[in-house]
């Protein structure tokens, strides 16, 4: 067990990253850029189960995942709790 386990930020991140995985997976319509959307989301996945994530790099995917699927409103709340989880880590230490 890793101390990110205990972090209910972690958790979050990990809920909302697997529920968006699942709604894309489910969502019939192809769109030019899924596949950023995918990787990004593996991503995401990765940093959650790896510890605490990186929030530039948490940032970073956020941009991409958004900037590839805002457009399907389908996806807009699954969207929207990722961006949630991700606040939740705050501004990146200096």
């Amino acid at each position: 067990m890793t101390g990110s386990d205990n972090d209910p930020r972690v958790a979050e991140l990990r809920t909302a990253v697997s529920r968006l995985r699942r709604q894309l997976a489910a969502h019939p319509a192809e769109f030019p850029d899924r596949g950023i959307a995918e990787d990004e989301l593996a991503a995401l996945a990765a940093m959650a189960i790896d510890g605490t994530p990186e929030v530039p790099r948490l940032r970073r995917s956020l941009l991409l995942i958004a900037g590839a699927i805002g457009s399907v409103s389908a996806l807009s709340r699954g969207l929207t709790a990722v961006r949630d989880a991700v606040e939740l880590f705050g501004e990146p230490r200096r």
